[in-house]
This record gives structure tokens, sequence and C-alpha cells, in this order.
């Protein structure tokens, strides 16, 4: 990096941290301050802070665009904003309604303590931020030459520090300047490539026939699974955060849908620029550091900095909200709410289960080398564990009895572990029956849900979930 390239990212890491570390009130902060802001989110900080926090596997999509073309859009993008969609229709203002603060909450309302425990242990797995830490890692090997693990304890730290002190209200204030340098970074590469390369003509002189269908030269099982994995976006912790967080149920809802408008874009955005690293980079570009790669090749000085500021932009809004939401669930949902630790204490236990989540994350960033890899499993075995038991809490006019929504969630789980762990015991190295693990899980668990006896009934869930 040239002198002005590295000024400009000191300038952006400054710049983060005075933002994050900018606090309005010298008073120690109640708990729905420190976790939820207080439920005052408008929603421009809304739509920012989901906007942002959703994409930070910014590497990812130019890992599998590298490797599969426009099919990423129908991977990573179509089915991830029906769900959201669906999101926002049927869950979101239920969710704000409920005044809770986290997903174990609900779990605790509809199934008591223990399945709120378990739930608890799933949404903190889920949320650990393993694969954007990762890409930090390659992030600062790419653009400054340090070595991976160098990379991921610098970024993991210049990602969380200032969480400490502020806590969701942090979160939101660097996502808002994130979320513009995003968009800022990847429109001025876009533009700068379509001007001095061309569209669609180089693109189909130097891309392979398979980049521009709508499978990428992957299986239709393959595809399809993802939009079947899409499904975790009803469980997804941070949109239920932001829900949760929002001044209005009207918010809520109405800042998803625009948020889905702010995705489309983007990946019109990353996935056009990853076609271009296919097409213009040399043989043997490792794909997931593709688009710094390119970054290096086409972008003069400056740019260059700037477009590694939005990329880092880019991962850090993520790196620091799932960091959160894990430390949230590890200090509220499992320290004080499973094992009855004082309540007066949760923002302290939060601030321990930062540190708790951060070395975590960290720990399973150095294990994987992939980061779909990482998506696709923590994926295929928690969306069967939380699918069927947190979204019939709020949909539908019959709930689980405590001991079957926990029978629903741990059979859901192993049998998509057992199925993941199938592909080690069959010949050709395939799952059972040639079903993706996430499949079977979801089954299991509905079918639990379908013959397990009912708790209420039906008159006494319409008033519990309205």
């Amino acid at each position: 990096m040239s002198a002005l390239d590295l000024s400009l990212v000191i300038l952006y890491l400054g710049g983060i941290l005075v933002v994050g570390f900018l606090k309005r009130s010298g008073k120690e902060a109640s708990a729905v301050d420190y976790i939820i802001g207080g439920r005052r989110l408008t929603l421009p900080a809304f739509v920012a802070t989901l906007v942002s926090t959703w994409y930070g596997g910014i590497l990812g999509i130019g890992e599998y665009t590298f490797r599969y073309g426009i099919s990423n859009w129908l991977v990573f993008g179509v089915p991830y904003y029906l769900a959201a969609l669906i999101f926002a229709l049927l869950l979101a203002k239920k969710a704000r309604h409920t005044q809770f603060l986290t997903i174990p909450d609900r779990l605790n309302e509809c199934y008591g303590r223990q399945v709120a425990g378990l739930g608890a242990l799933v949404v903190f797995v889920k949320t650990l931020p393993a694969a954007y830490i990762l890409m930090l890692g390659v992030l600062c090997h790419e653009f400054f030459g340090l070595p991976y693990y160098a990379g991921i304890l610098l970024g993991t730290l210049f990602s969380v520090v200032y969480v400490l002190l502020g806590g969701f209200k942090s979160v939101v204030r660097t996502d808002i300047l994130q979320v513009v340098l995003m968009y800022l970074g990847f429109g001025v590469m876009f533009v700068l490539l379509y001007v001095k390369f061309g569209g669609y003509d180089l693109l189909a002189a130097h891309l392979p026939v398979e980049h521009f269908t709508w499978h990428g030269g992957n299986s239709g099982w393959y595809v399809v699974v993802w939009y079947i994995l899409a499904l975790e976006t009803l469980v997804e912790p941070s949109f239920y955060q932001r829900c949760y967080a929002a001044r209005s149920e009207a918010i809520a809802k109405r800042g998803i849908l625009i948020s889905i408008l702010f995705w489309i874009v983007f990946d019109f955005l990353t996935t056009s620029c990853g076609l271009y690293a296919r097409a213009l980079l040399p043989a043997g570009i490792d794909p997931i550091a593709s688009f710094p790669a390119l970054a290096q090749m086409v972008l003069p000085a400056g740019l260059y900095g700037f477009f590694a500021v939005a990329l880092l932009a880019t991962v850090m809004s993520t790196v620091d909200s799932y960091s959160f939401l894990a430390a949230s669930t590890l200090g509220k949902d499992i320290i004080c709410d499973w094992f009855g630790r004082p309540k007066s204490r949760i923002n302290r236990y939060t601030k321990i289960g930062l540190a708790v989540s951060s070395l975590l994350a960290v720990g399973l960033a150095l294990v994987f080398d992939s980061v779909v890899d990482i998506w696709y499993y923590l994926g295929s075995i928690g969306t069967p564990m939380l699918l069927v038991p947190l979204v019939f809490s709020f949909v539908g006019t019959r709930r689980m009895q405590p001991g079957t929504a926990a029978a629903a969630m741990l059979a859901g789980g192993l049998t998509a572990a057992l199925w993941l762990l199938s592909a080690g015991f069959t010949a050709a190295g395939g799952y059972w029956f040639g079903l993706e693990p996430v499949f079977p899980g979801i089954i299991v668990s509905l079918l639990i849900y379908l013959v397990g006896p009912s708790q209420t009934s039906p008159a006494e869930f319409r008033r519990s979930s309205n």
C-alpha cells in the first residue's frame, strides 16, 4: 500500500473508534439500554445497522462468485430476500410487540427455562463471528502483508473494543458510518471496471459458460439447499435484536422491507465485481482473496485504500454485531437466566461474554479455511434446532409442550449432525440418500411438532402470540 492508502485505512480505524466510544450519558446503562439501545432505534438507523450486519460475508460472496458466477445471486441473494420478506410480513411486528430482549426470552415464555437455555446455547454458537473474523485475517494479509493470525487478532480487537463501553448503541453508530463506506467502495469499483474494461462482452469472452447459468455447474440440489438454509433468517438473532430495539412495530416491519431493496443493490455490485475478478485475474488466485487481488490489480493509489476501507467496513460491521449478540446471549440468557446469577449484573456478564465469544470465534477462524464452509456447517445444524419451536411460537394456533419442544430441538440438530457425518461413511463421499443435512433435520423437528401434544388451547395461544 502507498502512504495515501495507509493513511485512509488509519483514518477509518481511528474514526470507528471515535464513533464507537461516543457516550451520551455518564450514568450506568440499564440492561435494556445496553443490549437493545433502550428500544429507540429509528427507521434510518434500523436499516443501516441491519443492512451492514447481514452482509458481513463479503469475501464469501467473492469466493462463490469467482467459482460459480451469477449463481451467487440465486444462492446468497434471492433465497435470503424471500426469507427476509417472510420475516417482515409474519414476525417483525410480533417480535417487537413482545417487549423481549433476546430470542431465549421468547422460548422461555412459551416452553420454559430449560428449552430457553438450550436455545441460548444454539444462538450463542450461531452468533460466534468466526467466518467474519476469518475474513478480517484474509484482508489484513492481502492488504498489509500481516500473517493470518495477526490479522485475525488485530481485526477482532478493533471490531469489538468499543462495544464494551457502549453496547448496542456503539454497534449502531459505527454501522451507520460503515454502511455508507460499503456502498461507496463497491460503487466506485464497479463504475471504474465498467468504464475501463467494458461490460458483458468482456465477461462473456473470459468466463466459463457455467458462470452464466443459474446453477454455476453445481447440482440443482446444492442450489435448493441454500433456499432451505435461508430459512435460518426466521431465527436470525440480529433480526430479532433489531426488531426488539425498534422504536415501534411499524419501524420493525418497514425497516426489513427497505433493507431488502438495499441488499438487492449491493448484491448487484458485489456479484458484478466478482465476475470481473474471475475474468481479469490470473490463474492460481485464491478465490476468497479475489476482491483484494482485483483491487490491487486495477485501482490507483487512493482508490485502492478506499476500497480496502470498504471491505474492512463491510466485515467489521458484522463482527461487532455478532460478537455483541453472542456476548449478550452468554451474559444474559445463559449466565443470568439459565444459571440464575443476579440480573443486576447482566451488563457485567455481557462484557465478560464479549471476551469469551471473541476468543472462541478467533479459535474457530484459525481452524477453518473457508467462509462458505463455516456458514454451511453452522446453518445446517442450528437452523433445524431453532426453526420449528421459535417460528411456531409466533405463528399458528398450536404450541408444543416444553418436553416436546426440547425433543424437537435435540432431534433436529442431532439428525442434521449425523447426516453431515454420513459423508465420511459412504463410498462416494455423499450424504445418505443424497439429502443435504438440513432437510432431514427440519423434517424430524417438524414431525415431532405435528405429533406432539398441544400445550394450550388455540384461543389461549392466539392471545399469547398477539
